[in-house]
C-alpha cells in the first residue's frame, strides 16, 4: 500500500512526525525548503493531505486566493486541506469582554520577529469558508484539535488559548477548518 503524502506548510519549529515539513527559511531545518504558499518543489495532484497552522494570515488578499489555488492543485482528488488561521470572531469577542488588546497582538498582527511574521489578513468561519469554496473546495467544516491526529498529540497554534495553554477552562483563539478537494 502507498504511504500516505501529507505537507505540514510553514513548519517553523513544529516539525509534525509523518509528515513532509516544508518552510522558506532554512534556518527552521525543514525537509523541504520551499515557498509553501507557491509549492515550487511539489507535483500537481501528488499530495493527500496539506497542514497550515497560523500561515495564510501572512498573506495579502490576491495572495490567499493564488496560495488557496495552489494548494488545490496539489491535493489528489478527495484530498484534504486543513487550515487553523487566528479566529476574529473569537479575538474579537475576547477583547470586546477583557478589554485586553495588549495579550492579543500577536494573534492580530504576528509576533513580527523576521519579515514574514507579519499578519496581513483574517477570517471567521464564514470568510473563510466562502474563500475555499470560490477556489473549488468542497465539504468546509471545522475540526476538533482533539480529536484528529497529529493535533491531538503535537502542540502548535491549532490549539491557541487564551489565558495562555488552559485547554480546559480557556477561549480557544484558533480557527481549525478542513476543506475537501
Amino acid at each position: 500500500m502507498k504511504e500516505e503524502v501529507k505537507l505540514n506548510l510553514g513548519c517553523f519549529n513544529k516539525h509534525l512526525p509523518g509528515f513532509t515539513n516544508i518552510d522558506i527559511r532554512e534556518d527552521t531545518n525543514p525537509d523541504i525548503v520551499d515557498n509553501a504558499f507557491t509549492l515550487d518543489k511539489i507535483e500537481d495532484t501528488s499530495v493527500d493531505l496539506i497542514y497550515s497552522c497560523h500561515m495564510l494570515e501572512h498573506l495579502s488578499y490576491e495572495e490567499t486566493s493564488k496560495a488557496l489555488t495552489r494548494w488545490l492543485s496539489v491535493l489528489k482528488e478527495g484530498g484534504t486541506l486543513r487550515l487553523s488561521v487566528p479566529d476574529l470572531e473569537a479575538i474579537f469577542a475576547h477583547y470586546f469582554y477583557h478589554k485586553d488588546l495588549s495579550s492579543l497582538m500577536t494573534m492580530l498582527y504576528g509576533s513580527q520577529r523576521h519579515p514574514y511574521d507579519y499578519h496581513k489578513n483574517g477570517w471567521d468561519y464564514d470568510k473563510l469558508k466562502k474563500e475555499l469554496l470560490e477556489v473549488g473546495f468542497s465539504s468546509v467544516r471545522k475540526y476538533d484539535w482533539r480529536t484528529t491526529p497529529p493535533h491531538s498529540y503535537c502542540d502548535d497554534y491549532s490549539q491557541a488559548y487564551f489565558p495562555h495553554m488552559d485547554k480546559e477552562h480557556g477561549k480557544l483563539l484558533s480557527l481549525n477548518v478542513e476543506a475537501i478537494k
